[in-house]
């Protein structure tokens, strides 16, 4: 596979070339870029399989960059010193990224990730999805990537009711009515979605606080949703579910 390097940092380029030609023998680096007007450039000539993009350069970001490109062709990891918000913003639009300093099994998992999406033709388009995530941070008009046994869906988190989790897998319990098996754990989404007005009831339930109906008084209680499902509370959540309530 062809990359780019795109980063103003000398040091951080160097790093990850090295990284890359020692941990990733199936990547060759066709290019390093300081800025965005050299990176567009370098797109043209190159036509990469994937990038490694920094976040924050001279000459505009790397949005900026994303920006400028009508269709875009390859697949992106991006290199970030984004804080927390940023970051759920990455997973929900399911883009893959390294956080500075650069770690080299999380540099090895994502390229890993970017090679299975490659060959497998799998375009999600979410350096989009990102774009507009990172426009909203924090608010229910986000999206989120899910991905299913036999490919992905993308919904608005205003779109999700509640989430219960079956094994490993979750079931995302959407406005409309329908619902969808998701290949992962709702650990992961309580982790992904807290910041966002979810919040785990009990240890197979995670609900969206703007679909609760109505409360029951219990030892934990209940929780009436907006479609009439019943879900209980575990006591131990009792108190912050209440508190996030308020």
């Amino acid at each position: 596979m062809k990359t780019i390097i795109i980063d103003d940092e000398q040091d951080s380029r160097d790093t990850l070339r090295n990284y890359v030609a020692k941990y990733c023998p199936e990547v060759v680096v066709a290019d390093e870029c300081t800025n965005i007007i050299e990176a567009q450039k370098s797109l043209k000539t190159h036509q990469p399989d994937f990038i490694f993009l920094d976040i924050e350069m001279p000459y505009g970001n790397g949005f900026d960059l994303l920006d400028s490109i009508k269709e875009i062709d390859f697949e992106i990891i991006f290199v970030t010193a984004f804080n927390q918000y940023a970051v759920q913003a990455f997973n929900l639009s399911a883009a893959h990224y390294l956080q500075k300093p650069v770690d080299i099994d999380e540099l090895i998992q994502a390229v890993a990730k970017v090679k299975q999406r490659i060959e497998a033709a799998d375009k999600i388009h979410s350096s989009q999805i990102l774009l507009e995530n990172l426009s909203a941070l924090n608010t229910q008009h986000q999206k989120v990537v899910l991905p299913l046994i036999d490919g992905f869906i993308v919904v608005k988190l205003q779109e999700i009711l509640y989430c219960e989790a079956q094994d490993n897998f979750t079931c995302f319990y959407l406005t409309d009515g329908q619902k969808h098996l998701i290949c992962r754990k709702l650990k992961f989404y309580e982790n992904t979605l807290s910041q966002h007005n979810f919040c785990r009831i009990h240890r197979s339930y995670m609900i969206n606080l703007e679909y609760v109906k109505r409360y029951i008084k219990g030892k934990g209680g209940s929780v009436i949703m907006e479609n009439g499902q019943e879900i209980q509370v575990a006591n131990s959540r009792k108190q912050d579910f209440l508190s996030r309530m308020q």
